[in-house]
């Protein structure tokens, strides 16, 4: 019935749609069973059509960005992925440092463009992957910065073809959290910066970038941070060492000995060795510190079943 499903679309649309497409390809972890679509809108117009079609029609539909915080069962995924990292590129800013950007930009890019420009404060999410579309929905950040530190109003469209403006105050923002309905996929974000001293900039950078590579496994395939930290004073990272999990390895997934929040893939690690490893991380913490560790990741295609114990 999927397969009919994307005929149907790809008479629809002129935006690009992946059959039966392993997931693996596009996640960080590359790990991940086959999506019975995927798809890559080339413009708002294409993309209402899909989410339209979808509702009518009761298929289950996933946005992700670049793959970079997700664990995706091996299992795969029974609907429509839909990203827009290939095709919602524009980015524009002003003498203002204000600044419209579509959500398909990477984040990195962003960083780039804007540290060049002497904005100051986005220099720390340098080294943060995925797309501004994801880093804006999970309120990405780093060393005392937050996405939406910056943030002013945001475009999105909701499973009917809808299109809403939200203004930040009408978001709720928090430690790795947004209150943006999971319904809603974000096409573009305006933001105003504020302008620093370009060498303070460029050194921070440069320091942030040195306690990347010498405190996490980068040469690995991850999902970065497996879990949220407790609380400001308590990293999750430093319960899971004191519980003595660094290195613990099943199959090819190991919880990292440089970094005890990251579980890196050997290679060939499945989607079932990294959940059982987070149940041991979560138990072994909470036996330990009396602490309920929370996933950072996000978990698409699993069975309830494969969960308990784990979200």
């Amino acid at each position: 019935m999927i397969s009919q499903h994307g005929k149907e679309l790809l008479k629809l649309i002129d935006s690009k749609i992946l059959i039966d497409e392993p997931l693996k390809k596009h996640t960080t972890f590359g790990i991940g069973g086959n999506s019975s679509m995927f798809v890559f809108p080339e413009n708002k117009k294409d993309l209402k059509i899909v989410l339209k079609y979808a509702f009518k029609n009761n298929i289950e539909i996933v946005f992700i960005g670049s793959g970079s915080n997700l664990l995706i069962s091996d299992n795969g995924f029974k609907g429509i992925i839909i990203s827009l990292k290939k095709t919602f590129k524009n980015f524009n800013i002003n003498d203002q440092l204000e600044a419209e950007i579509e959500t398909g930009v990477m984040l990195g890019n962003i960083v780039k463009i804007l540290t060049q420009k002497s904005v100051k404060g986005i220099e720390s999410l340098m080294g943060v992957p995925g797309t501004l579309g994801g880093a804006i929905m999970m309120n990405a950040g780093a060393y005392g910065s937050e996405i939406s530190n910056f943030l002013t109003e945001i475009n999105v469209i909701d499973y009917r073809g809808n299109e809403k403006i939200y203004k930040k105050d009408d978001i709720n923002f928090s430690y790795r959290f947004s209150s943006i309905r999971n319904t809603e996929i974000i096409t573009q974000a305006k933001f105003k910066f504020i302008k620093g001293n370009l060498d303070n900039i460029a050194i921070r950078k440069r320091n942030i970038s040195n306690k990347r590579k010498s405190n996490q496994p980068l040469t690995y395939r991850s999902a970065g941070s497996i879990f949220k930290n407790p609380n400001k004073e308590i990293a999750a990272g430093y319960l899971i060492d004191q519980a003595k999990l660094k290195g613990k390895r099943i199959g090819d997934a190991e919880i990292s000995t440089k970094h005890a929040n990251f579980i890196i893939n050997h290679g060939n690690a499945s989607s079932s060795d990294i959940i059982n490893l987070i149940k041991i991380i979560k138990n072994k913490v909470k036996e330990k510190f009396n602490i309920e560790l929370n996933l950072e990741i996000k978990l698409i295609g699993f069975f309830k079943h494969e969960l308990i114990g784990v979200a």
